[in-house]
């Protein structure tokens, strides 16, 4: 998948004329239609700060507030974010053996997934302690976020899972594509407005995808902000997406980032290639 070139194809056709005008049918250039994901840049609306030692994995806005899920061995944790200051108001650590990834509501609890732990931990809302564990998960977890239909799941694959919230059993698969390709490295998720936002690690990008069909239908361009954080190192990279749907704010960071953001999207008239 070409992310780096945005356009708009054109398509040479040939006009026929009757064979008595004695001319040559002329070529034209005519628009070819587009079928693509629509393509957004993102506008910072304001700016909060980030533990610079959180490797964010899983991110999210529940009931007023900001929860946070983070990676690492010896330093995954669920917390409770001060969103004005960054400060944590609660937390509870995953042990120290296992790697935190995505985190998503579930009733009236929190659902987190570990990498290759094959564990999912299941967290009171309120007061984040632990409530209960699957140590027998078949799968790497990565994103996690609520839909209507169950918790969807990513695994950093082309593939989103619909899981059972209560028993974590896969109801449906979806297979993710833009212009009719697969398209992997989904990471981070969130749902807003019906559509599966997604980090695609490793980039500067956010895809949204209908999970009826797997179909991508906006791509957002945050490279320009990833640009624009004082940060360095590989592992650093955007991930983190948080919907607040009372005040139809959208927040984003990234791994290990300084700032977290809050950002409006603005329609571009760029074409996926």
């Amino acid at each position: 998948m070409n992310f780096r070139s945005f356009f708009l194809p054109l398509v040479a056709l040939g006009c026929t004329v009757p064979l008595s005008a004695q001319e040559a049918a002329p070529t034209v250039a005519v628009e070819e239609a587009y079928s693509g994901p629509t393509v957004y840049r993102a506008e910072v609306a304001a700016t909060y700060p980030h533990d610079t030692n959180a490797f964010t994995q899983g991110l999210l806005w529940h009931e007023g507030a900001l929860y946070e899920s983070t990676g690492r061995e010896g330093q995954s944790v669920v917390r409770k974010v001060d969103l004005a200051t960054g400060d944590v108001l609660q937390e509870s650590a995953i042990p120290a053996d296992q790697f935190g990834e995505g985190l998503a509501p579930a009733g009236d609890d929190f659902v987190s997934l570990t990498w290759r732990n094959g564990v999912i931990h299941r967290w009171d809302a309120d007061t984040l302690e632990h409530k209960a564990s699957r140590d027998d998960y078949p799968l790497v977890g990565w994103g996690l976020t609520t839909s209507d239909e169950g918790l969807v799941h990513s695994d950093g694959s082309a593939t989103l899972r619909i899981l059972d919230p209560d028993t974590y059993e896969v109801r449906r698969s979806v297979d993710v594509t833009m212009n009719g390709r697969p398209l992997r490295r989904l990471n981070e998720l969130e749902m807003i407005d019906g559509l599966v936002y997604a980090n695609i690690w490793e980039t500067g990008f956010i895809v949204a995808i209908d999970p009826a069909d797997g179909v991508v239908k906006r791509l957002i361009d945050l490279r320009a902000l990833v640009q624009s954080v004082p940060v360095s190192g590989s592992d650093a990279v955007l991930n983190g997406i948080a919907w607040d749907a009372e005040n139809r704010r959208m927040f984003v960071t990234g791994k290990l980032w300084p700032s977290l953001f809050e950002i409006r999207l603005v329609e571009t008239d760029a074409k996926v290639r």
